[in-house]
């Protein structure tokens, strides 16, 4: 099984734990040229950029360590693309999650990252 394939049934997965936990998921896989976002999501008012990460075991490190600073300065720019072609309103409340799945288990961090505005 390639990558990609295994990499959106975890995607699915996370999708499925994080809706039965009060997030209405609006969107899956959004890629622009910046990047990629996994789940794009509607929790407790806020607008919810998801980034999963699975790993096997261990012997790779952590899925939640995946997420490092370039990862998640990708995801801002992402993130920032996507309010501005869907028109939403600086006033919106924005969060950054991570949901890592270790084998069989799942963790979901709310509020992993704050912002990092572009460098200019």
């Amino acid at each position: 099984m390639n990558k990609r394939k295994t990499g959106t049934g975890w995607e699915k997965r996370a999708a499925e734990y994080l809706t039965a936990r009060g997030m209405k998921v609006v969107e899956t896989n959004f890629r622009s040229r910046q990047g990629e976002i996994d789940l794009i999501g509607i929790h407790q008012g806020y607008l919810v950029f998801v980034e999963v990460k699975f790993r096997q075991s261990a012997e790779k490190g952590y899925a939640l360590e995946a997420v490092d600073i370039r990862k998640q300065r990708r995801i801002c720019r992402v993130a920032d693309y996507y309010r501005y072609i869907h028109k939403i309103k600086a006033n919106v409340g924005v969060r950054y999650d991570v949901v890592g799945i270790q084998g069989e288990e799942i963790h979901w961090v709310q509020n992993a990252f704050f912002h990092h505005y572009a460098e200019r």
